[in-house]
């Protein structure tokens, strides 16, 4: 029977509980899944959330009853599904492709999924989810010859020993580290890296708890900051990290609590790889770009823009052979991690920074953010998103230096830009503002800028 799905988006699958995705239309999810990507073995997973386990069982026996066999490797994050679709073996044979159920950091009555094809490659609106969205939706699949098998799968100790690659543990001297996984499931990684590292860990909401007892998880909202900057000035700690509900993005504060933009990290992280790697590609959004491309140029780089959102990243990288890419959104890319997003990769190599400059996590950014002080993303919610696009148009590109449509419109001039983009999945249109140097000058054309929209 035909039924239209609306929790089908550009990159995954995401809905309200049971109406827009329940069970039945999980398993649907499968059944297409196997019939557009063809897999023989697929690795699946699920996150925290109380729907997650139950969704998870009908869709692998979606996939079991399309023939595929299906390797569960219990409750994790988004970026241990893509290890496993990497990474996972058994007996001389990859995994063939990845499905996590999770929906991050919407609120609690949502769910959804996250799909890679062989090799953790994404699978987006462009790369077959809206094949796999038109088979669910027709709920008419072919009959496979024998059912698929379930097995477990173990990739634990792999992934974690594959985190502690990217950084030399035997030089690691102890730090005092706050960690609020925001009752998500980033508190279970970090307590099987706990006996590796040298680092005393204060946790913050730490136990996984998919009734989200202090809010929904994610440290983009400024009312859910709080309870990591109390115990960063409470513990006098080095550093504090906070994670959204599948701990693909991680966030960072420092030594004195102070909320760092994911803007700054890019740059950090950036100057370390090439520091190790020599000339190399970086790939970035153009979102905020200034202080990333400087750093990357500083340090014999090339710096390569893409569109925003994972699956255009991932693809770039992969055609540019990036070392590593990173989005202002808190979203680290690393080649050596399939080109996927970690969120716990970026922690261990900011705490290694940290050590290996003999600086404070403040110290390492605060001539960047002088450099290149930056409004943050700043949302705002409006009728026709397209409009006030073209209003700004018309207001900024006859007079600015440059003008980029790469993704929504950024526009450039000698000592700012701005960007402006709408939203994939609500009616909200997204600025951010930077400077050369001058905060009073871009928190003027903020304001300005935020004024035209209203």
């Amino acid at each position: 029977m035909s039924q239209s799905l609306s929790c089908f988006k550009a990159y995954d699958v995401r809905g309200r509980i049971p109406d827009q995705l329940n069970p039945e239309i999980a398993y649907r999810i499968g059944r297409a899944y196997a019939e557009v990507i063809k897999p023989q073995r697929v690795a699946v997973g699920y996150d925290i959330r109380l729907t997650s386990q139950e969704l998870k069982a009908a869709l692998a026996q979606g996939l079991l009853d399309s023939g595929v066999d299906v390797y569960d490797i219990g409750q994790c994050g988004t970026e241990e599904i893509y290890f496993a679709a990497f990474a996972g073996e058994v007996d001389g044979h990859k995994m063939d492709g990845g499905i996590v159920v999770t929906a991050s950091h919407n609120p609690k009555d949502y769910n959804g999924m996250k799909f890679v094809r062989e090799g953790a490659k994404p699978i987006s609106g462009d790369t077959g989810l809206f094949d796999i969205q038109r088979l669910a939706e027709q709920g008419s699949f072919s009959d496979a010859t024998q059912k698929g098998q379930l097995h477990s799968l173990d990739t634990a100790d792999a992934y974690i020993a594959h985190l502690l690659s990217y950084v030399d543990v035997a030089q690691l001297k102890p730090m005092k580290i706050v960690v609020n996984a925001g009752n998500g499931g980033a508190g279970d990684v970090i307590d099987r890296i706990e006996s590796h590292l040298p680092f005393e860990f204060i946790k913050v909401h730490h136990q996984a708890d998919g009734n989200f007892p202090n809010g929904v998880p994610n440290p983009l909202l400024v009312e859910n900051r709080q309870p990591t900057i109390d115990a960063v000035q409470a513990h006098k700690a080095d550093m504090g990290i906070a994670w959204d509900g599948d701990f693909d993005r991680c966030f960072f504060f420092d030594e004195n609590g102070e909320f760092l933009e994911g803007y700054y990290v890019v740059g950090l992280l950036a100057e370390a790889f090439l520091a190790k790697s020599g000339a190399a590609n970086i790939v970035h959004d153009p979102r905020l770009t200034w202080n990333t491309i400087a750093l990357v140029e500083a340090a014999g780089g090339t710096a390569v823009q893409s569109k925003t959102g994972h699956a255009f990243i991932k693809e770039r990288m992969r055609k540019e052979n990036a070392v590593y890419g990173g989005e202002m959104s808190a979203h680290h890319y690393f080649r050596d991690f399939a080109y996927c997003d970690s969120g716990m990769i970026p922690w261990l190599l900011v705490a290694q920074l940290i050590q290996q400059k003999g600086l404070s996590l403040s110290q390492l950014v605060a001539e960047r953010v002088a450099a290149y002080p930056c409004s943050g993303e700043i949302n705002r919610k409006v009728d026709d998103a397209a409009a006030v696009l073209q209003k700004v148009e018309q207001t900024y590109c006859g007079d600015a230096l440059d003008v980029d449509r790469t993704d929504g419109l950024s526009v450039s001039f000698t000592d700012w830009r701005f960007s402006l983009r709408m939203s994939n999945t609500e009616p909200v249109i997204r600025l951010n503002v930077e400077s050369r140097g001058d905060v009073a000058l871009m928190q003027r054309k903020t304001e300005e800028l935020l004024n035209l929209i209203a």
